[in-house]
């Protein structure tokens, strides 16, 4: 697939010189900056020990089915409005950021936030710098801005993708969105076969195939029903964290954990505002929403979710 789905930026703004590469300890990169000795080329039990740390502190709000991801955009590599997201999401109360995959974009995302970043793309082969960056989540999915080109990936091309992404990076947190043009069981069967597949994170969509006829508060549970029918579903499948995105709001977010997701992506909401006050409003509203969800287990094993 071509790279050029994930392009870099073109320029990056001087004021942004002063940051440095910050060595990440997922990245294969990270054992090669201290002392190495020439026989040995894999990373030790400690380094080891450090990766599985890592990676289960940024899973760690989604095994607490309280993970709250803003998303900038695939292809936005606009820095000025990625840094207003990243912004909102870090004072609006969010516990992960995800952002094109850049490593300019990256160096910037971890100078105006402590929250985990995520890159995003659909061409494996860019995640390692992002990660080496600083990054410490991939993402192959939000694939909304490829289906007004009528571009679709099929399982088997997701499938593939989830594949070489293990092989270049086998120890970083993965995420992988199930398409919303399967149908609901193929959309299962997929997720099934990802998480067979090492993927750590299953990410349901839909909001661009719904088209509510409603406004106010029946117009946004219109919008948001594809993505929380896919998480209802997939979460009862599989046995690894379901992030439910796309078409939600501070209205839908609580519904998503009700249906059985572990946390909730969110772009649109936020991403489309023009003012970063209206920003941290939306996010820390949505983040609000999910505080006030109670997430005690049922004797079945289930969550059980109240609203006080």
């Amino acid at each position: 697939m071509s790279s050029s789905i994930c392009m870099p930026l073109s320029s990056f703004s001087s004021s942004h010189d002063f940051l440095k590469p910050n060595p990440n300890p997922l990245s294969d990169d990270f054992v090669s900056l201290r002392p190495s000795l020439s026989f040995k080329r894999r990373p030790s039990l400690t380094t080891k020990a450090l990766l599985s740390s890592t990676k289960q502190s940024v899973l760690k709000d989604f095994q607490e089915r309280r993970a709250l991801k803003i998303i900038s955009g695939l292809q936005n590599f606009n820095k000025d409005h990625v840094a207003s997201v990243i912004t909102a999401a870090d004072k609006g109360g969010a516990t992960h950021v995800d952002i094109a995959c850049d490593p300019e974009l990256v160096k910037l995302a971890i100078s105006l936030t402590s929250c985990p970043v995520c890159v995003s793309s659909v061409d494996p082969v860019t995640f390692p710098a992002a990660v080496e960056a600083g990054a410490l989540m991939v993402e192959i999915g939000n694939y909304d801005s490829f289906y007004a080109k009528g571009i679709v990936f099929t399982p088997e091309q997701i499938l593939g993708l989830t594949k070489e992404t293990r092989i270049l990076l086998p120890s970083v947190a993965l995420s992988v969105t199930v398409p919303h043009t399967l149908s609901l069981p193929d959309q299962v069967k997929l997720a099934e076969a990802l998480e067979q597949e090492g993927a750590d994170i299953i990410q349901t969509e839909g909001g661009k195939c719904s088209n509510p006829t409603k406004s106010g508060v029946l117009g946004l549970i219109e919008k948001a029903t594809p993505t929380l029918a896919a998480a209802y579903s997939i979460s009862r499948a599989v046995n690894i964290p379901v992030m439910c995105s796309s078409g939600l709001s501070a209205v839908t977010a609580p519904m998503a954990i009700t249906a059985g997701a572990a946390g909730v992506g969110i772009g649109s909401a936020v991403n489309r505002l023009n003012d970063v006050v209206a920003m941290i409003a939306e996010v820390r509203s949505i983040a609000n929403s999910l505080q006030n969800t109670d997430r005690s287990p049922t004797p079945e094993g289930e969550v059980q979710v109240q609203r006080f």
